[in-house]
């Protein structure tokens, strides 16, 4: 499964957890303005904002999992299993393919009032990519620097939430994410007074013990409970190093480690990457399952007026400083 959350500083940060058994070659892949995407039901996608984000390249086409473009407008799609649906395609709307959407948005839209604007018109379709690849069950968060929203395709048709937390992990639909947080609404960072019995000596033994009762399993539902606690009460310095560090911080309270989501046959879901996108700088930090050093990309180093894609291999492999 995975996470996805927003942080803001001096600057807006952007990122998400991919959580899966396998990878399927992913690159860090920077689309630039004049790369042409052909739409699915014949209109075509150009001359368009310049974006940035993790994608699989297939036919030389960027299937995206998460991407910020040159406005400072970000997407991550999450799993979304047994809850989204898709149409086929209506007349008078925009039909949208699901593995179209993050272009489509990132490549028109400079904000999420535009993005908002946008939806209005979308029926998202279950055309698939290719004949080999099942259709991905998917949900959105879409963000800036002044707002966020949730995206979901359900039967009943699309919704389009306000998301106040900058969070999204995968089921059950993002409304009942949101009523869950009631059932934790006593957490806190400060350690509380005892309220089981004024007859009773009980004492803080520990220090953290406000937040006793924060999940801590691997479930969606309690990774969404996690980040968003962790995400509302993280403070760090205004830096680029110190809210980028603090951001890897925020999404390592859910990594996956190999070994304790099972999956059968000897395979097991693991954190693949971690990303962060500061959104006004266009740069795309990652790390790896097997690389925890920071890298990044910057997108603005690269010609973004070209027509076709650039993409850089994740540097694999722990990177260890020896001391001595």
């Amino acid at each position: 499964m995975c996470t996805a959350a927003t942080y803001k500083t001096k600057d807006f940060y952007f990122g998400r957890t991919l959580d899966y058994e396998i990878s399927y070659g992913d690159k860090i892949v920077i689309t630039p303005r004049n790369y042409v995407f052909n739409l699915r039901c014949g209109d075509k996608l150009q001359s368009h904002y310049a974006m940035i984000g993790m994608a699989c390249v297939m036919q030389d086409y960027p299937l995206y999992y998460d991407a910020v473009n040159e406005k400072g407008l970000g997407i991550a799609g999450l799993n979304f299993v047994g809850n989204a649906h898709y149409n086929k395609p209506v007349n008078g709307m925009d039909n949208i393919a699901q593995f179209e959407l993050i272009p489509w948005i990132l490549g028109k839209c400079a904000t999420v009032k535009e993005a908002r604007a946008l939806l209005e018109r979308l029926n998202l379709i279950d055309t698939p990519f290719a004949e080999n690849l099942p259709v991905a069950q998917l949900h959105w968060i879409i963000a800036d620097k002044t707002e966020c929203i949730t995206v979901e395709s359900l039967k009943d048709g699309l919704k389009v939430y306000d998301n106040p937390v900058g969070v999204l992990t995968n089921n059950p639909p993002f409304n009942y994410q949101m009523f869950n947080l009631n059932n934790y609404m006593h957490l806190a960072v400060e350690n509380r007074e005892n309220t089981f019995s004024t007859e009773l000596a009980l004492n803080q033994y520990s220090r953290g013990m406000g937040a006793m009762g924060l999940p801590g399993d691997l479930s969606s539902q309690s990774r969404f409970v996690r980040v968003a606690f962790v995400k509302m009460n993280s403070l760090s310095p205004d830096s680029e190093l110190g809210s980028v560090s603090q951001f890897f911080h925020i999404l390592g309270s859910v990594d996956q480690q190999r070994g304790c989501c099972k999956l059968g046959a000897d395979k097991y879901e693991i954190t693949l990457y971690t990303s962060c996108c500061n959104t006004d700088k266009g740069i795309y930090y990652y790390n790896t399952y097997e690389n925890h050093q920071i890298s990044g990309v910057d997108m603005h180093k690269e010609d973004l007026d070209g027509e076709k894609l650039i993409s850089y291999m994740p540097i694999t492999g722990e990177q260890i400083s020896m001391q001595n």
